[in-house]
């Protein structure tokens, strides 16, 4: 074991905000795909190390709290990352757009009226393809389901 180093094993998804009362809050700021992966070392805004070894499969949500200290806790939070927007004309638009991305195990999220998909050339050739208007942003990337993985 290394010495300073936190070992998470377990998320704390079940803490209440009464358990973390004066405990400092530090954070870790962390990508959709960085919240897939649960085998890691990460770095908090504080320069606490943390080393991942969540159970296969974990996805960590943005405003878990991932671990509980005596004087500190760190809670996830997703990050801004590039995406590619879609506002779809109508709900069969949508539906498509939705469909032909999930198609490509590619993941979705949803904004409001926008679906958001990761910036990416696929996407782009994608999206040309199917006539739609895009736009280029930054947007904290929450995907609907989780996606699915090949690697």
């Amino acid at each position: 074991m290394i010495v300073g180093l936190t070992i998470v094993t377990e998320s704390r998804r079940h803490v209440g905000e009464a358990d973390l009362t004066g405990l400092e809050r530090d954070v870790v700021v962390m990508t959709a795909e960085e919240r897939r992966w649960g085998r890691r070392r990460v770095t908090t805004r504080a320069g606490r190390e943390l080393a991942l070894a969540l159970p296969t499969g974990t996805v960590v949500e943005p405003a878990e709290v991932l671990h509980v200290d005596a004087e500190w806790y760190v809670v996830a939070e997703a990050a801004m990352e590039a995406v590619l927007a879609v506002t779809p004309r109508s709900r069969d638009e949508g539906l498509r757009i939705v469909f032909e991305v999930g198609n490509r195990h590619f993941a979705v999220a949803v904004e409001g009226e926008r679906l958001l998909m990761p910036d990416d050339v696929a996407m782009e050739q994608l999206l040309r393809r199917l006539g739609v208007t895009f736009e280029r942003t930054r947007a904290v990337f929450v995907p609907l389901g989780h996606g699915h993985r090949h690697d």
